[in-house]
């Protein structure tokens, strides 16, 4: 998925974006780092069959982002 389909297909709201934001700030996420979490979150919320993505659906994503780091 490039980074169309992953402005189109991965929309989240203003919580989600926040939570991100704040990653992003403290240097634990890059943009390249951010694009996968939103690609992992849209899995997350696939299996669950949600069609939009969640706030949980980012707060796991980025516990596997954290997690494959250590």
């Amino acid at each position: 998925m490039g980074i169309p389909e992953i402005k189109k297909y991965c929309q989240i709201g203003p919580k989600a974006h926040s939570l991100l934001r704040s990653f992003i700030d403290r240097g634990k996420l890059s943009a390249r780092g951010y694009h996968r979490v939103l690609k992992v979150a849209r899995t997350i919320a696939d299996l669950e069959k949600s069609e939009n993505i969640l706030y949980d659906h980012i707060a796991e994503a980025l516990m596997y982002r954290l997690f494959q780091e250590d």
